[in-house]
Parts: structure tokens; sequence; C-alpha cells
């Protein structure tokens, strides 16, 4: 069977701002007050939480790799107890996925959230039926570029390795594409634009009513 699997925060979702004031509530428990910009720095919310930590830090120089890993867990308990105040899916995502489940694809996410923040996400959004398949970056022992996560979530959609594609957002998701040696979609609506085709993608996503077809056609 065919498969498309996506990446979640800014691919599907636009996380950013629930992201970014996750990372703020770090810097102000440190008097460093808000830091990151919701809007400014969504690409780096979209790297990760780690990323906005180090940023932060940088731009203060209140930090370094000690106070990232120290600081990661409170993220994530802020994250988790505000994951969808500000989230919002980009326009035709949805759409998008239940037009390939309706065409016989498979459909699953491959996402470097930790998995039960992923699922809470997808469950606060009412959205969990349309991705059940789902593997997160604590899901296996490595996480995305390792292909392994991808190949995860190609199985447990039920797809085909040989006949799959990732759709993502960053250089992590084109780089998990080649590891697993398979073709790669990156969206154009990100806080990059277009200038993500410079990255080197196989197919440059402008919006999500055109994916169906576009997927049909590379996997042929």
């Amino acid at each position: 069977m065919r498969s498309v699997v996506f990446d979640l925060d800014g691919t599907l979702v636009d996380t950013s701002a629930d992201l970014v004031a996750a990372a703020n509530d770090c810097f102000r428990a440190r008097g460093l007050g808000d830091v990151l910009d919701p809007v400014a720095d969504a690409g780096v919310a979209f790297r990760g939480g780690r990323a906005m930590l180090r940023e932060g830090f940088a731009r203060t120089g209140a930090g370094g790799a000690d106070e990232v890993e120290a600081d990661y867990p409170r993220l994530l308990e802020a994250y988790g107890a505000a994951i969808a105040v500000h989230s919002q899916p980009y326009e035709g995502a949805w759409g998008a996925v239940e037009t390939l489940r309706a065409r016989g694809f498979a459909v699953a996410i491959c996402t470097n959230k930790p998995e039960h923040l992923a699922r809470r996400l997808m469950d606060a959004m009412g959205t969990a039926h349309c991705l059940p398949a789902l593997v997160g970056a604590d899901t296996l022992a490595v996480s995305k570029p390792d292909p392994a996560p991808f190949l995860e979530a190609v199985s447990r959609a039920g797809g085909d390795r040989e006949r799959s594609l990732m759709v993502g957002d960053t250089e992590t998701d084109l780089k998990t594409a080649r590891a697993a040696s398979v073709p790669c979609i990156l969206v154009g609506f990100g806080p990059w634009g277009r200038e993500i085709a410079k990255m080197g993608p196989d197919a440059v996503l402008d919006r999500f009513a055109d994916l169906p077809d576009l997927a049909a056609r590379m996997l042929e």
C-alpha cells in the first residue's frame, strides 16, 4: 500500500506559539523574561524544545548545555499543560489526509515530539482518528533523522516501505527521507516559505489541496 508519513509540528499543525510559550516559561523562571517571539521565532520552535532553549540561552548569555538539559523537563511540563491554546492546523491539512485515505493510501505521523505529547495534541484538536499510526521521539530508542522511526510509522500504518514518502518542514525531515531512501516533500508555507526549496527536496508543497495528486504521481 502506498504510504504518506507526515511530520507534525510545522507540517500539519502550526504549534509555534504554544511551543514558544513553554520555552518562555523556562526563561521567566530564571528571571530572563520572554526571550523568544512567537512569530519571529517560529522557525526555532519547529526545530524542537532543546533548540528553543539553546537559542534563548545563547541570546541572553545565561546558560549553555547544562541549563538546556536542566530546563527541558520544565519545558515539556509547561507545554503539556497548555498544548493547544494557540495551535492551529494548516489550511486543508486534515482534508488532504482524509482524501489520501479515501484513495487507498496509508497515512501516519513521524514526529520528534515525545509520543505522549503528540497524542495529547491530536486528542485536544479532535483529530486523533485521522492519523492513529503515530511514532514520536521516544517511541523507539532513536529519533529522526534516523530512518527507523519513519519505517516504524509506515509499518504501523500498514504501508509499503518501497512505496512511501515523507512530508515535512525541516532539514531533519529531509535527512530522514534520504536515510530511508524515500522521496521527501517539504512544505512551502512555513516560516521559510519557498526558500525551503534550497534544501533540495523532491517537491515543495504550497497548499495541502495539491498533496493527494502530488503523492499519487510521486508514488506511481
